[in-house]
């Protein structure tokens, strides 16, 4: 497997990917965010023999597709602060989830942003698994919330945050900041965040 970067912010640079098989597709054909992706270094299938149980439609051609991409994600610099550079999205092909793919694609993310001269990296979550992974890959919670109450992260472009790593003050706050106001979180969501405030329930 490889990382490449399709091109860097303001390049243009799009992605086409299926949608029944990467959360966020809609977002890599927009052009102005850079991407970067891991990809089968020999351009052959991500998943060979395997097929999302939704068909197309007739409309769509699955050679549309970018379809060597096993992960994916997309940035760009702040818009108040460009010594900043936020990432947008990160998606993972639903058939390699749980092998460590998005934390390996983050991190090489912010090697490069490192070495394009970024001070620093943000990115805004909305679920606790996306949270608890990111603190792995050396963020640390901020005590911001953006506007539709996701969490602000961020390290340093070229080190890990001070604060990063579980079982910090912050990262329990950011894990209990999950449970305020309107978040309508799932059984599992809560039995995730129970366990890492050391309150029992689901365990891993």
């Amino acid at each position: 497997m490889e990382y490449a970067v399709v091109g860097g912010p303001g390049a243009e640079a799009t992605l086409r990917l299926d949608y029944r098989v990467f959360a966020y597709a809609g977002k890599f054909v927009v052009g102005a965010p850079g991407k970067a992706v891991l990809r089968t270094p020999d351009g052959s299938p991500a998943v060979p023999e395997w097929e999302p149980e939704e068909p197309l439609p007739p409309t769509v051609e699955a050679s549309e597709f970018d379809d060597d991409v096993v992960a994916a994600i997309s940035f760009s610099p702040d818009r108040t602060d460009p010594a900043c550079c936020r990432l947008r999205y990160v998606t993972v092909h639903v058939a390699r989830r749980g092998e460590g793919l998005g934390p390996r694609l983050v991190d090489r993310t912010v090697s490069r942003l490192a070495a394009d001269g970024y001070d620093r990296v943000r990115i805004a979550v909305n679920n606790p698994f996306a949270y608890a992974a990111l603190y792995k890959c050396g963020f640390a919670y901020t005590g911001e919330q953006t506007g539709i109450a996701e969490l602000e992260l961020e390290r340093p472009a070229s080190e890990p945050a001070a604060e990063a790593g579980p079982g910090g003050e912050r990262y329990r706050a950011g894990l209990r900041a999950f449970r305020e106001g309107d978040r309508d979180l799932d059984p599992r969501e809560e039995g995730f965040i129970a366990d890492r405030l050391g309150e029992g329930g689901e365990s891993g």
